[in-house]
């Protein structure tokens, strides 16, 4: 069997190694955009989760008391949904999100209400918030904690600039022991994101000085909304 010969039978398994390999990177790079959307192609994502997380979102906002007072944050606003609907409740209506994609689709779905001062979206990380101590009455997390580099850490940074009496509300759909763990465990795995059970979102809180922790399941959907209160 001369060399060409040797490759020409041997293509169709060198094939199936590169197809693996594509589907392999392909698979990475859409996890990259899932988990911080760039500025172009990351819209796209964070254009869909507006659409896919908002009945959930729904859920969730009505879960926690919001005056027309309020001003709000929104922690990993991503693609801005969440800011829009706050701001049809609350006067003043804050977005961050570390991921430039995010914060370009919140900027843009956002227009109208960044033109009449009353919302306002900057990129800035968790782990350190651009506010000073006790700006907000209400702090929002949707689908969002799986990626902060400290988890404890972030949620004393958002105690931080809540106002003594405020809540923060934390909404995930991937927790250990949900519906949809089975499911997205895996995905979660292959992200490097962080999933924990009821028992331990609650012990967090507690232990970031959080109090009146209660928590609210909607285990038909798999939802979860950790709520929880500054101290007055």
């Amino acid at each position: 069997m001369n060399y060409v010969t040797s490759i020409h039978s041997h293509s169709p398994a060198i094939l199936g190694v590169l197809r693996v390999l594509v589907a392999v990177g392909l698979c990475m790079y859409l996890g990259g955009q899932v988990k911080k959307p760039t500025r172009f192609v990351g819209r796209i994502f964070a254009s869909l989760m507006n659409v896919t997380h908002s009945k959930m979102t729904d859920w969730a906002l009505a879960q926690i008391p919001i005056q027309a007072n309020a001003t709000v944050l929104d922690v990993g606003c991503g693609g801005g949904e969440t800011v829009k609907k706050l701001a049809t409740r609350a006067t003043r209506v804050y977005g961050i999100d570390y991921a430039a994609g995010s914060v370009a689709e919140s900027l843009a779905h956002n227009q109208q209400s960044i033109a009449e001062g009353r919302v306002t979206i900057k990129e800035a990380s968790v782990s350190k918030l651009p506010f000073p101590d006790d700006s907000f009455d209400i702090v929002t997390a949707i689908e969002t904690q799986y990626y902060w580099p400290d988890i404890p850490a972030a949620l004393r940074e958002i105690l931080r600039v809540m106002r003594p009496g405020a809540e923060f509300a934390l909404v995930l759909e991937a927790y250990r022991g949900g519906k949809n763990d089975r499911l997205l465990g895996p995905v979660m795995r292959v992200l490097g994101a962080r999933r924990l059970s009821i028992a331990e979102q609650r012990g967090l809180f507690a232990v970031a000085g959080y109090v009146n922790v209660r928590t609210v399941e909607e285990a038909s959907k798999g939802w979860l909304c950790v709520i929880g209160c500054k101290a007055k």
